[in-house]
């Protein structure tokens, strides 16, 4: 069966996508779960240990506190409330640290810092590593867009189920979290980050009312304000400081209510600053640097000794809180929690209560090792909590005695020491097991990926053919005896693995239809893959009928091995974890080479062979696209400097792109030019370097365009540096300093009005092309109109200093496309290449990188009103991936081109050789974190990379789709006389 090369390439990759979304399943560990399906409660509680014949006192320490107010500001930063502007930015809440009740603490998250994985860790504090305890995972970033409703045991089920009575206002996602549990709530959405003012005076305007009834045990404030001016700014920006006087003010009326209500005799108070997360230096989180895990946490009671000056905080875990609360407050600790009790908050109990506090969230970690750890007796933590259990049995044997003797509060504080050792060993150990892997998932996805992508390899002499077309041997392999033998085979495989297995697997709870469809799927590419390798033998091509290529056909040009051995050399760079950091790195370094081999060729062209003949000019520059070479002459000479040139220029336009943004991990944190111009003073040299690029867009842009669209685009424009100036980030000359920022929704919609116009007009000229005239010169002119909409929406979502970087884009695109590919008659194999080079490059000069905090969500709400899930999602994968995708779509205009057309293969060529560069990345990929799965930096470093693969995988798939649908029929394709196999070129 023949089909096209780039139908063939489009469904490998689909496919591909489908074998990596299993391979996910797998990989994302499913998080520690307690075997028992009911949650904690009182009564299961054990009892205190007691040495001896004697009966178990079954007692329960008395609660903590009375009430309990957690105040959580997003995105707090710890340098915020215990660096050196502490003092500035938190007056009032830095004079509690120093000098009043309080216990500080650092709080390290745990990767991914999206918020929802973390209000599941504090019991509340972070959502989920704030209300359950347990450690978030990175498949919680997807769940982050919409969180469903938490079932495990958690603190909040464990508050209401107490009968205590809770109120929260703030970030709706608890109220999706939690339903039915708060007896008043009141929410706001959590994804409109423009908004960075009324999203918190929704918040504070309950506080007054709610402070002055006695109704409520449990009051949660959930701000939101300081990580949206974090996702619009950065930390560093003027909206900082008066938003954390904001949140300085709001902990100050509630310390001062809470004290106004303190009765005698009774219980006393909690209240709990902390943040979910912190913020990068660029305002985002997501990743695992100090400045996006590290957050404050404030415990302030009367309960607690008063301060007499600054201490330095002591390091907790975030999960840690989890326990502290619901011990705090005489509930169970929740079955899934890792974490330990804070033992400072236990320093004015007596030490019978402190040993019981101790032996229950001991009791606790370690039922949840024996579930999760099937060694659990060799882990030293678990031996570790049986001497102290056993030592705190002899304490209460001589407690129980009358013994008041100082060597019972010797003995006592020595099994303190051994319950904090065993706690923390165990707490250890079950954050860095994390979840199981279902290795089975794993195993099958990574064999589909594989099978798919040695057929790729296999059909590459047929796919780069003048013919663009692959012979698959399909109703042949279905035909065969080995087919049916290897269903059978992996039929049963899957039958013993699925009912040997301990934990379950998500392959195997699957529908029988959807595994017998796999099993046949991975049976027919097995024959598939058979016949074309015994195909490629030369007593198969003897048998098929076909002769084999001989190695003239076949031969590499410097260039050729310069793109290979990139490819491969990138490849091979995602083994180590430095590389994937640093990531970017490599493509600057290819780039660069890239540059230095076009310039050689350039020189070799029009200067070592400009007495050469036209028929030796052909031999050296031979194209497979059937370009006519011209020979140089005073026509040229222009052009021959410009050419020259090219590739120096587009070095300098890539070093300077480079000082724009710092990515990566090692240097990111330094100053760039970025930060330099987006600081408050340099506003004006800001707004003219906008005003600038803007005007060179249309340049570069508008020369393709119909004039309808060069007004739509010229408008359009003006309508970003509008947006822009709306949201404060550049200004207008008559605009007054003190003018109030807006959210710019006006303006942005007035630019998408433009935008679907020429996509409309675009979209308009393609069809006809493709369907009533079928003129090519139509369908390219409705390629470009396109190309320039999209041009368009990537300068409305990028910021105001990315916008050099889509300059520079569009100016090397410009020049290369007319010096460089086409003078050059580089084959569509080679331009496809350095079109995905570039594309790779450009991703890291925006400022993007291999760490989930460098994606800015904010992009998602330009023109929004509110959070609309669709829309939100669609604009931030395009901001995130505008360099590839710009790149990607100048190839399909390029090859569609009048310089395209002379070759009907180009298109074949450039999808298979799009597929290939993206398929053999992603499955060297999958293996390496498969091996690697138990590496120290696996979910800092290699998990978020693989996300990063995954999405780029898909989006090319999509790219390849569109390359499809612009392929010229076989029909109306014009032969192409083929050069002598010499002058061939691969």
């Amino acid at each position: 069966m023949k089909v096209r090369s780039s139908i063939f390439a489009s469904f490998i990759l689909i496919l591909e996508v489908v074998g990596v979304a299993l391979f996910l399943r797998g990989f994302f560990p499913v998080p520690l779960k307690s075997s028992l399906s009911s949650k904690s409660k009182l009564s299961d509680l054990p009892a205190e240990p007691l040495a001896g014949s004697s009966p178990n006192n079954s007692r329960l320490p008395q609660p903590l506190f009375k009430r309990v107010v957690i105040m959580l500001v997003d995105a707090l930063r710890e340098d915020f409330v215990f660096g050196p502007n502490g003092r500035r930015y938190m007056p009032y809440t830095r004079h509690l640290v120093e000098r009043g009740s309080s216990h500080s603490f650092v709080a390290k998250a745990r990767p991914p810092t999206v918020t929802m994985p973390r209000i599941k860790v504090i019991p509340t504090v972070s959502l989920e590593a704030l209300t359950t305890g347990t450690i978030p995972g990175f498949i919680d970033v997807v769940m982050n867009l919409n969180s469903p409703a938490l079932l495990e045991d958690n603190l909040i089920w464990q508050a209401k189920a107490a009968g205590k009575r809770m109120v929260f206002y703030g970030d709706d996602t608890w109220v999706r979290l939690f339903p039915k549990h708060f007896m008043e709530h009141d929410g706001t959405t959590s994804f409109f980050v423009s908004d960075y003012t009324e999203v918190d005076n929704n918040v504070t305007r309950h506080l007054d009312s709610t402070l002055k009834r006695d109704d409520w045990d449990i009051l949660i404030l959930h701000y939101l304000g300081l990580d949206h001016i974090g996702h619009i700014s950065g930390p560093h920006s003027s909206l900082i400081q008066p938003k954390l006087l904001e949140m300085d003010d709001v902990l100050k009326k509630i310390h001062g209510a809470l004290v106004s209500k303190e009765a005698e005799g009774s219980l006393p108070y909690l209240l709990v600053l902390c943040g979910d997360h912190g913020m990068s230096e660029t305002g985002s989180h997501g990743g695992s640097s100090e400045p996006e895990v590290n957050t404050p946490l404030v415990l302030i009671s009367p309960a607690f000794k008063r301060k007499v000056g600054m201490e330095k905080p002591e390091v907790v875990e975030q999960v840690d809180l989890t326990p502290t609360l619901a011990l705090g407050l005489g509930l169970p600790i929740s079955q899934n929690s890792v974490g330990r009790l804070i033992p400072g908050v236990l320093e004015e109990t007596s030490l019978r209560d402190q040993l019981r506090f101790l032996h229950l969230n001991g009791q606790q970690l370690s039922c949840l090792l024996k579930d999760s750890t099937p060694g659990f007796e060799k882990e030293a933590g678990f031996e570790q909590f049986r001497v102290a259990e056993k030592a705190h049995g002899s304490w209460m044997k001589l407690f129980f005695e009358g013994n008041t003797s100082e060597v019972l509060t010797n003995m006592g504080r020595k099994v303190l020491k051994q319950y904090m050792e065993a706690l923390a060993s165990m707490s250890s150990a079950l954050s860095k097991q994390l979840g199981k892997y279902d290795m089975y998932s794993m195993v099958a996805g990574t064999v589909f990926v594989f099978q798919l992508l040695l057929v790729l390899l296999l059909a590459m002499p047929e796919a780069l053919s003048g013919e663009a077309a692959v012979d698959l041997p399909v109703l042949s392999a279905l035909l065969s005896l080995p087919f049916y033998l290897l269903c059978l085979l992996l039929a049963s495989v899957h039958v013993l693995v699925c009912t040997s297995a301990e934990s379950s697997c998500y392959f195997c709870s699957l529908s029988w239809g959807l595994v017998f469809a796999a099993v046949a799927f991975s049976s027919a590419m097995f024959c598939i893959l058979i016949s074309m390798v015994t195909r490629r033998l030369p007593l198969g091509s003897l048998i098929h009928g076909k002769s084999p290529l001989r190695s003239s056909e076949w031969s590499l040009s410097e260039l050729d091995v310069l793109l290979l051995a990139g490819t491969v050399g990138h490849t091979l760079s995602l083994a180590a974890s430095s590389f994937v950091e640093e990531e970017h790195q490599i493509w600057y370094f290819l780039l660069n080479t890239l540059c230095l081999a076009v310039f050689q060729d350039v020189c070799r062209k029009y200067f070592r062979e400009q007495s050469a003949s036209r028929d030796e000019e052909e031999l050296v520059l031979p194209s497979k696209d059937c370009h006519p070479s011209a020979r140089p002459g005073p026509e040229v000479f222009p052009e021959r400097w410009l050419a020259l040139a090219t590739p120096p220029f587009t070095l300098v336009c890539c070093r300077l792109l480079r000082s724009l943004n710092q990515t990566g991990v090692q240097w990111a944190h330094l100053p760039d030019v970025g930060h330099w111009l987006n600081s408050f003073e340099h506003r004006t040299l800001l707004s003219l370097l906008a005003a600038f690029c803007l005007l060179l867009i249309y340049f570069l842009v508008q020369r393709r365009c119909s004039w309808v669209s060069k007004v739509a685009l010229a408008l359009g424009l003006l309508g970003v540096y509008s947006y822009r100036a709306a949201v404060g980030n550049v200004g207008f000359p008559w605009q007054r300093s003190g003018r109030a920022t807006s959210k710019g929704t006006v303006e942005a919609r007035f630019v998408y009005v433009f935008i679907l116009g020429i996509l409309f007009t675009g979209t308009k000229d393609l069809l006809r092309s493709q369907i009533i005239t079928a003129d090519a010169k139509l369908k390219s002119k409705g390629l470009w109109e396109i190309y320039s909409g999209l041009v368009l929406l990537v300068s409305l979502l990028f910021r105001a200093h990315n916008l050099p970087v889509l300059c520079c884009c569009l100016l090397i695109q410009t020049l290369m496309a007319q010096f460089i590919w086409k003078r050059l008659h580089y084959d569509a194999a080679q331009t496809t290449i350095m079109h995905y080079w570039f594309g790779q490059a450009f991703f890291y000069f925006q400022g993007n990188s291999n760490n989930i905090a460098t994606v800015d969500i904010s992009v998602g709400f330009v023109g929004l009103e509110s959070y609309v899930e669709a829309p939100a999602v669609f604009l931030t994968a395009l901001s995130t991936y505008a360099g590839p995708l710009l790149w990607a779509c100048h190839l399909v205009c390029y090859l569609s081109s009048e310089r395209g057309r002379r070759s009907p293969a180009a298109f074949g060529h450039g999808c298979y050789c799009l597929a290939l560069l993206r398929s053999v990345p992603a499955a060297a990929y999958i293996v390496l974190v498969t091996a690697l799965r138990y590496h120290l930096f696996i979910w800092s470093v290699f998990s978020p990379k693989l996300l990063y693969e995954s999405m780029h995988l898909l989006l090319t798939a999509g790219v390849c789709l569109f390359f499809i649908t612009m392929e010229q029929s076989p029909g109306s394709r014009k032969p192409c006389p083929r050069p002598p196999p010499r002058q061939r070129r691969r």
